[in-house]
């Protein structure tokens, strides 16, 4: 077997905005059954290392372009995480101030790493979960005169899947087959954008949305209120908190509303928090694929969804994040820091460079 080898990109990039997307479609070699084929595309190549770069990317892009973005204005948004990490990404590249809304309950290595992009970030009571923040942003923005970034509502987020991640999708399986999608939704952004494509393009490929199954607001059949600019105004009633962060806030975006009302979607499917982490746990020492709890739980209801789907059937899977983003979480809970009994085995069986007995 040659050593493998690389040849560069064939350009160089003028900003590290020009690196977003075109993220890679990987096949599952050990874990998935042999009756089907997985592939996952893994959004964790984008720069700041989730698909949230893109909507980030295009929000403020789009806002540029059309003066709804002044030079040296303040950005605001509220966020899970990863729309505020991408933010702070484009922001600092651009030059932007960026004040982000989270609510406590979200991961601290999320906060630090928008306060380490340069962002200020702004902590809501996690009792008043993911309208709290949002109710903040908004707040803030009127109060201040700064941008606000809307990622749940705005049409340039389903339009930067529409125009990336769903044509990357048609490139990569292009002549070939490709019979399930399978998405979670936070903004809805993916789900919608790519949706379009698929419906129009490849319609033979069967769309899979999940949520969490403890928070199932697609699946609750109600619709939260919103006021005349598509923004919530209220906390959806099923909602209770979950894991898996990134997904379901407490209100059903108007971005998502696409999707449901044009069935963007053929099956709605639940998962457990539990078995999200189960699974991003296996994608890791498994297949060295390393997701978050959103990666793991989406990739929990391809392999349910394996069960039953014709032999030789396709799927891709969208993994959004990295397993980085998750180190204060269920996820890394057991994963030890210091030598475990094996460990201090094997150190003791040879003798140089021995760490004193605890």
């Amino acid at each position: 077997m040659s050593i493998r080898q690389t040849s560069g990109r064939g350009r160089r990039f003028d900003s590290i905005l020009d690196t977003v997307g075109d993220t890679p479609v990987i096949r599952i070699n050990h874990i998935a059954p042999g009756n089907v084929t997985v592939y996952v595309k893994a959004e964790a190549f984008n720069p700041a290392a989730s698909v949230k770069d893109r909507l980030a990317l295009n929000i403020i892009e789009a806002a540029e372009r059309d003066g709804r973005l002044k030079p040296g204005q303040t950005v605001v948004e509220a966020t899970s995480g990863n729309t505020g990490i991408g933010l702070a990404m484009v922001c600092a590249a651009k030059g932007y101030p960026l004040v982000v809304t989270m609510a406590e309950s979200f991961s601290i290595e999320r906060r630090r790493l928008m306060r380490f992009l340069g962002a200020k970030v702004v902590l809501t009571p996690k009792g008043l979960k993911g309208f709290g923040m949002y109710s903040k942003a908004k707040e803030l923005a009127e109060a201040n005169g700064w941008f606000l970034a809307s990622q749940f509502e705005t049409p340039d987020n389903a339009a930067i899947h529409e125009n990336t991640t769903a044509r990357e999708i048609m490139a990569d399986f292009a002549g070939e087959r490709l019979d399930y999608f399978i998405t979670g939704y936070g903004t809805g952004g993916t789900v919608s954008g790519v949706g379009r494509v698929l419906r129009a393009e490849r319609p033979e490929t069967k769309i899979i949305l999940t949520e969490p199954a403890n928070a199932a607001l697609i699946a609750s059949g109600y619709v939260n209120t919103r006021n005349d600019a598509h923004q919530p105004t209220e906390s959806h009633p099923s909602f209770e908190p979950h894991p898996i962060q990134g997904w379901t806030p407490d209100f059903i975006p108007f971005v998502l509303q696409e999707a449901i009302d044009k069935d963007y979607y053929d099956e709605l499917l639940p998962v457990a928090g539990p078995e999200g982490i189960a699974w991003s746990r296996r994608l890791a020492a498994e297949e060295g694929i390393f997701t978050g709890i959103s990666g793991g739980s989406t990739f929990a209801v391809a392999m349910k969804l394996a069960e039953t789907a014709p032999d030789g059937s396709v799927m891709l899977v969208m993994l959004p994040d990295t397993g980085e983003r998750y180190l204060s979480t269920p996820l890394f809970e057991g994963v030890p820091e210091d030598m475990t009994d094996e460990e201090w085995e094997i150190s003791r069986s040879t003798p140089t460079a021995q760490m004193a007995a605890e």
